[in-house]
């Protein structure tokens, strides 16, 4: 008779109980350069809507900040309209994990697991992803990509705006 050691079938156990890949999303976000006058960083908000149009989860906020503590940047988080009518205005800001201070121009990758918070909750089902940027003498615009979580299959897709936002590029992995 062959003997096994009790910690081999321990670790067989937690291995057949544990996936070895999590559910992963990235998020690209590119802020373009705009040849203007006076140049204004834009307050960036994105976040993951169900069917219902009601938000599941804030994924980021870049607003102006000169320090965690500063509320001076928050005044202007309203224009993100659709953000702020959604969920911004019942928020208390800085979200730790979720907000940061505005970005440069240039493309911005954001990588979630399911098992951070902005992920955490996720059921499966239909959902959307919303990338909303406003800038100060300038635009706004709003970007949407639908999607499926958790995903079968690694998908990819991208959309492109045309003054405020780039290319935004969403990848979901099984």
């Amino acid at each position: 008779m062959i003997r096994i050691p009790t910690f081999v079938i321990l670790l067989l156990g937690a291995i057949s109980f544990h996936p070895l890949h999590a559910e992963e999303m990235i998020v690209e976000i590119e802020i373009p350069r705009l040849n203007v006058s006076e140049y204004h960083r834009p307050y960036v908000a994105a976040w993951i809507q169900g069917e219902n149009r009601k938000v599941v989860s804030n994924l980021t906020v870049w607003y102006q900040m000169k320090s965690p503590q500063d509320e001076v940047g928050t005044k202007w988080l309203p224009d993100l309209r659709q953000w702020w009518r959604r969920s911004g205005r019942s928020l208390k800001l800085p979200i730790d994990g979720v907000t940061g201070a505005t970005r440069p121009v240039g493309k911005h990758k954001l990588e979630f697991s399911e098992k951070d918070k902005q992920l955490a909750s996720l059921k499966p089902g239909q959902y959307t992803l919303v990338v909303e940027a406003a800038r100060e003498v300038g635009g706004r615009e709003m970007l949407e990509i639908p999607f499926t979580w958790p995903a079968q299959t690694a998908t990819t897709e991208k959309v492109k705006g045309k003054e405020e936002l780039g290319d935004v590029t969403l990848t979901v992995k099984p």
